[in-house]
């Protein structure tokens, strides 16, 4: 299908789900083989979009009394001002956003509006109200943090304490170093807040965190109503996955991975990797071959299957993805969506695109990432907040054994990989079942409840998989395995 029937042809039954023609048919020795193969794999088909159970889980901000009983003094302070420098991409810039708002809860301070620093990577100038709709971010947190758009006049001489808190403070170590001079001063400036603020936190500021994630952070109006129209005309044809495909420069050169598309591309990655060491992620000392059997390279895309994929222009340009477009026509992205014209306002700002993108995966029936990062991150989060929609998890690190294995019967590598995922799609988990989960990413039992609260989930994860009617764990994937994560994984013949 191109691009002008799916925006334009309304004469397709909406219920014609954009996988249709991409999944492949297997080729039995006999008619009737056939048939019944064909049967199945329409079965299958159906199951793939079915969604997780999400055991009743729904959003719960029930704040405690002492929270309510203490926001009158937090809202009318007028001496205490809290600015924020943000860095990174979009969900770095986020998450961020999301701890500045709790420390200004922390330290009973008014949160300007915060600064977003200018992109070292895409050169992006864009201002917090350029992305997220401020007055709606201000609304929503009107009981919880006065957020203002500068400083007022008394304050606008003041010279403002710095700091840049280490790694995973606590409020106490907050309140601890800065008070003092805060309630002396009135100004505080802060910057570096990535991964700053513990991910253990008392109940209120989990739910704190929450809401700003999920409920204040909303986009701007522009940027929101783009996106819905690109979520709107991939729905038009029926259910759509989206894939978060990671194969931009920056990407391959901080994992230490190599793109593999040619020995002139590698030897851009690795150039950039010598004249810019400070950009590698951690573990330094290991060979991009010792990554990639670990798991933390990202998933190649002469075997990456996507309906919709959200990213940047990948490193290497068309030439990445035209394996993927031979293989699978029904490969969208914003630019092939978008009318004539609709871009152009963002074309320049790599957080605005990126929000287009994050609103579409969000609107996704199935959203899957080729890599950690971020973005996959708060968007797990925010699927599981909106009824635990199904996310896949593709476990790379399991999987790359089975794909260098060419003599593996199909069956056999279908069947291991099924296993391998079947509590990976999105099902609810415990945010406590292990040290320093962050709650944005597993909302779980701070933000949400059910009417039996979580004791049904012992552990983290369900404790029978095969017995929920709604998630299909026998066949979900098989389809995945080959036409969606088969495609999305290291190639078994050509690594």
């Amino acid at each position: 299908m191109k691009k002008d029937e799916i925006l334009k042809d309304e004469t397709l039954s909406k219920s014609l789900p954009l996988i249709s023609n991409v999944m492949l048919q297997a080729k039995g020795p006999s008619r009737v083989d056939f048939v019944d193969q064909e049967k199945s794999e329409e079965v299958e088909k159906g199951e793939f979009w079915k969604q997780p159970d999400g055991l009743g889980y729904k959003p719960c901000l029930d704040f405690s009394r002492d929270y309510r009983r203490d926001s009158d003094g937090v809202i009318k302070n007028r001496k205490r001002y809290l600015m924020v420098v943000v860095s990174g991409g979009l969900n770095q810039q986020r998450n961020q956003i999301v701890d500045a708002v709790v420390i200004a809860r922390i330290l009973g301070a008014a949160l300007v509006v915060p600064i977003l620093q200018v992109n070292v990577i895409w050169g992006d100038e864009s201002e917090f109200a350029d992305i997220f709709d401020f007055e709606h971010f201000k609304n929503v947190l009107a009981n919880d943090v006065r957020v203002v758009s500068s400083l007022p006049s008394t304050h606008l001489m003041t010279k403002p304490i710095e700091g840049s808190p280490p790694l995973h403070v606590t409020p106490s170590w907050i309140r601890g170093r800065y008070l003092r001079r805060f309630n002396r001063e009135g100004v505080l400036l802060l910057r570096g807040l990535d991964s700053r603020l513990s991910k253990d936190l008392p109940s209120d500021l989990q739910k704190l965190r929450c809401k700003v994630a999920f409920s204040a952070l909303r986009f701007a109006k522009p940027v929101q109503e783009l996106g819905n129209k690109i979520a709107e005309r991939m729905k038009s044809k029926g259910p759509y996955l989206a894939l978060h495909l990671r194969m931009e420069k920056d990407v391959w050169v901080r994992t230490g991975c190599l793109p593999g598309l040619s020995a002139e591309f590698d030897e851009i990655v690795k150039n950039e990797r010598i004249q810019r060491p400070e950009l590698l992620t951690g573990r330094s000392n290991m060979t991009y071959h010792e990554r990639k059997m670990a798991g933390l390279c990202p998933l190649r895309a002469q075997k990456d299957a996507r309906i919709y994929w959200a990213g940047g222009q990948p490193f290497g340009g068309k030439e990445a993805l035209n394996p993927l477009m031979q293989e699978f026509p029904h490969l969208y992205n914003k630019e092939d969506l978008a009318l004539p014209g609709e871009l152009e306002p963002f074309a320049k700002k790599a957080s605005l695109m990126a929000a287009i993108d994050y609103i579409v995966s969000e609107k996704s029936d199935v959203f899957m990432p080729s890599h950690g990062g971020n973005m996959g991150h708060a968007l797990q989060g925010h699927r599981a907040y909106a009824g635990h929609k199904k996310y896949i998890t593709p476990n790379k690190r399991q999987m790359l054994p089975y794909f260098l294995n060419p003599s593996l019967p199909e069956a056999e590598f279908n069947s291991i990989v099924r296993e391998l995922h079947q509590n990976s799609l999105g099902q609810p988990e415990l945010r406590t079942s292990k040290v320093g989960r962050d709650v944005t990413k597993y909302p779980v039992p701070e933000c949400m409840c059910n009417d039996s609260h979580y004791d049904s989930l012992p552990g983290n994860q369900y404790s029978n998989m095969e017995a929920s009617g709604n998630l299909a764990t026998c066949t979900i994937l098989k389809t995945t395995s080959r036409q969606l994560l088969g495609k999305l994984q290291f190639s078994r013949t050509t690594l």
